[in-house]
Formats: C-alpha cells, sequence, structure tokens
C-alpha cells in the first residue's frame, strides 16, 4: 500500500522509539521523512533505515527547544523535499521527577519547554506551509498521563494535559484551512525513554507493561506508528481535534504506572532526560 504517497512528513523525536517506528512506517507508505533529533548517530541510522527499498529520507539534527532550529527543519523539508504535508511532534523526556515542593524549577521549565512549547512551536511554524499546500495534518504525542493523573511525573502530566488541549484549540483555528490537528495518548509503551531508567531494562519493562492492562501485553511503538499513520492519511480526513488513546485499555481503570515499581525507580531520579543520554 501506498497511504501517504507524494507526501512529506517531519518527524522529530525520531530516532527511536515512536518516533523511530513511525518514520520507518511512513517511508514505507510512500512519504519522504525528514528525521529530526537530537541524537545524530541513531537519526542517520532511521534515515538509512526509511531509504531502504526505494524510500526518501533525511536527518536533520535538530533541538526542538530552539525555534530557529525547528524552522530550519521544516525549511529543510522543504527546499529537499517541495512541500510539507505532515508534521509529527513526538520528542520527548520524562523531564522533571519527585514532589512538588521538590521539584527544582529550571526542571520544571525544561520539562515544558521540551514537551509542550515545542508542540507549539511545531504547529506554529507547520501551518504556513501546508496553507501553501492546501492544508496539511498536524499530530502530537500526548499521553494517557495527560488524561489521568495517576499515570506519570507531575511536570510530565501536566505537560501533556496542555498538548491534548493545544491540540483542541489549534483543530479550531486551523480548520479553516483544512489542517487537521489531534494528538495520540500512549500508554506504557516499551521505548528506551522507559527500559533506559529502568533496572533489568528492556526485558523488566516489558513483562511489567504485560500485565498493566487488559490487553496483556507490552505496547509497542509499532502499535502508535499505526495510529499516527491513520492520523497522517487520508483516511482521517474528517477527524481534527481528537485525542486518540492507544494503551491497551489501561485507562479503563485498575493498575497506574506511577504506582509500579518502574514508577518507583524512576522516582530515584530527580531528572531524565533523552534517552540516549541517561
Amino acid at each position: 500500500m501506498a497511504r501517504l504517497e507524494g507526501k512529506v512528513a517531519l518527524i522529530t523525536g525520531a530516532a527511536s522509539g515512536i518516533g523511530k517506528a513511525s518514520a520507518i512506517r511512513f517511508a514505507g507508505e510512500g512519504a519522504a521523512v525528514v528525521v529530526a533529533d537530537l541524537n545524530a548517530v541513531g537519526g542517520e541510522e532511521v534515515a538509512a533505515r526509511c531509504c531502504q527499498g526505494g524510500g526518501r529520507a533525511l536527518f536533520q539534527r535538530t533541538d526542538v527547544t530552539q525555534e530557529d532550529e525547528i524552522q530550519a527543519a521544516i525549511a529543510r523539508a522543504e527546499r529537499e523535499f517541495g512541500r510539507l504535508d505532515i508534521y509529527f511532534n513526538n520528542a520527548g523526556v520524562v523531564g522533571a521527577i519527585g514532589p512538588l515542593n521538590e521539584l527544582d524549577a529550571a526542571d520544571w521549565d525544561r520539562t515544558m519547554a521540551i514537551l509542550l512549547r515545542a508542540a507549539f512551536l511545531g504547529i506554529k511554524h507547520a501551518v504556513e506551509p501546508m496553507r501553501r499546500v492546501g492544508g496539511g495534518a498536524i499530530i502530537s504525542t500526548a499521553s494517557v498521563a495527560g488524561l489521568r493523573a495517576t499515570d506519570g511525573p507531575t511536570a510530565y502530566s501536566v505537560a501533556k494535559a496542555g498538548v491534548i488541549h493545544l491540540t483542541k484549540c489549534a483543530a479550531r483555528e486551523l480548520g479553516k484551512d483544512n489542517i487537521r490537528v489531534n494528538c495520540i495518548c500512549p500508554g506504557g509503551i516499551v521505548t528506551p525513554m522507559l527500559f533506559g531508567r529502568a533496572p533489568g531494562g528492556e526485558e523488566l519493562v516489558g513483562k511489567f507493561l504485560a500485565r498493566a492492562q487488559p490487553l496483556a501485553r507490552a505496547g509497542q511503538p509499532e502499535d502508535v506508528a499505526a495510529m499516527a499513520l491513520f492520523l497522517a492519511s487520508d483516511e482521517s480526513a474528517w477527524i481534527t481535534g481528537a485525542a486518540m488513546v492507544v494503551d491497551g485499555g489501561l485507562t479503563t481503570g485498575g493498575k497506574t504506572l506511577t504506582g509500579s515499581a518502574m514508577g518507583a525507580a524512576l522516582n530515584t531520579r530527580r531528572w531524565a532526560g533523552p534517552s540516549f543520554d541517561p
């Protein structure tokens, strides 16, 4: 299939995890992909993987906290591939960790800059390129932590709730331009952002997540990439302002992520940055 044939996508945080899976999936469906990330080694590897079998992709080093670097990534997408149809705000960190009264204000601000401000900047600068081609799709990675106060550290959860509301506000404003704005709320997904922080790593996290929700297997990056593909494609042409939950049923009740042994392991730290920089 070629569900994104002729489209150009820019994905932030695309060197690993959900971003990597989405880049590979988008390229396989015909999109030209800009792999945007701070992780140059991982980003170049993902771009090369996307190009296998005749796909088109390139890596652009991008710090999403810097407005000019987001602008530069978008400009390169237009320069190299001629247009921008899909912008996926996906870059993320766990960020500030700990009780509210012990959080460092600078760590709080860094968390908001990476998770919320960057999503605003991505939307802001994707608008004009999408208007030039008659519309587009903007997607952001939110989280079930933005829906329930039990599924993430406080700063992370507040930022992700902000992403959900930003999505709804932007959808109302940009509908007239045929720009659809949606977000995805993953549950516990086995990505380096999680297993790189937990004792026992990927195997332990996978085992815990397999028991955390009604669908008894761990969530994988490809599960979220499938939703991102749907939201990026014309199949979702009448969907905007939505927060699509991909969590195996976690938010139906029962277990929580922060109440787990994995959550306790995360709480031994005060800051968790990019997955490639433990």
